[in-house]
């Protein structure tokens, strides 16, 4: 079983670690500050250090208990002590707009009893699928989008809990409706809190305050069908 670091502290950017098994090209660790990918952000990259030798880490994946680094150069690691380093630069970028697509999705519903059904985070854009906001005028999105931002400036502080799930089961809103589709085998669930604005139910990796994101502009929409609108957007 890997210890998921990243899931404490999402600011870790290298660590100590123990090999634990070398298989082809996939290395797994005893711990990793490395984000498997999941919940639409997108996996880490980086480097292994052993012996003064770099290695790339350019795929992380997550297979069971394990999470599994993919190397191109597997020969040059045996099983051991190693130093883990993330791309930091790539990493930050995920997780300002994985922060953003949160704040959007808070703002939709608080304005539009909007859902989110889905979202997707690359290092310099991302998207989110919205309910319920087909018929709004251009003027209304803006206004939107706009709101969104106000909330991002207010720079609310981002924190992380983890409560059961019979607890995270009786809170209202949005927190409930996510956490009916986590399969049942996940009983303890981690929660990401925006100041006094949004908590879901979340995997992924987040800035401190809202304030370090920025702010973002709507790129384009596009109507998805069934009363779904995707958002296309990215930080300035």
């Amino acid at each position: 079983m890997t210890k998921e670091l990243f899931l404490e502290d999402s600011y870790l950017k290298t660590c100590g670690a123990e090999i634990t098994s070398i298989d082809g090209n996939k290395v797994a660790l005893n711990r990793t500050i490395f984000y498997p990918g999941g919940g639409g952000q997108e996996a880490d990259s980086g480097i292994l250090i052993q012996n003064g030798q770099e290695v790339q880490v350019t795929k992380v994946k997550k297979e069971g208990r394990e999470i599994f680094h993919y190397i191109s150069t597997p020969e040059k690691l045996v099983l051991g002590t190693v130093t883990a380093t993330v791309d930091w630069e790539r990493r930050e970028s995920l997780m300002k707009h994985h922060t953003l697509l949160h704040v959007i999705s808070a703002v939709f519903h608080q304005q539009q009893n909007s859902l989110c059904t889905g979202n997707q985070i690359y290092p310099d854009k991302a998207r989110i699928d919205l309910t319920d906001i087909t018929d709004l005028s251009s003027e209304e999105l803006d206004a939107l989008i706009a709101k969104a931002n106000e909330e991002l400036a207010r720079n609310h502080k981002v924190t992380v809990r983890t409560v059961p799930r019979e607890e995270a089961e009786n809170i209202s809103g949005m927190i409930k409706t996510i956490v009916n589709l986590i399969p049942e085998s996940v009983k303890d669930i981690r929660l990401v809190k925006i100041g006094d604005i949004d908590e879901q139910a979340c995997g992924g990796t987040h800035v401190n305050e809202t304030g370090s994101v920025g702010q973002f502009v709507l790129d384009k929409t596009k109507n998805k069908g069934k009363g779904i609108t995707r958002l296309e957007v990215h930080m300035i």
